[in-house]
């Protein structure tokens, strides 16, 4: 499975409903995720990528797209 493919598992399985957008969509705009989902997929994403997110660079816009949460990714280590 491509970690694109991991990403996207991990945000269905956050928000319940099936992901049916293009890498680029907005995850808020769209209505997959909501600002309350976000420290979920964010420890999803760490304990999947054995990576740690700071505080810090929890902004909704690091986690706007699976095309954003894979550039975030890269940028802490994996």
């Amino acid at each position: 499975m491509s970690k694109r493919q991991e990403i996207i598992q991990i945000i269905e399985s956050v928000s319940g409903k099936p992901f049916k957008l293009s890498p680029e969509e907005s995850l808020f705009e769209s209505g997959t995720l909501d600002s309350f989902a976000l420290t979920d997929v964010v420890a999803a994403l760490e304990k999947k990528f054995k990576v740690s997110i700071p505080d810090s660079a929890l902004n909704p816009r690091k986690f706007d797209s699976v095309e954003r949460i894979e550039e975030t990714l890269a940028e802490w280590g994996k």
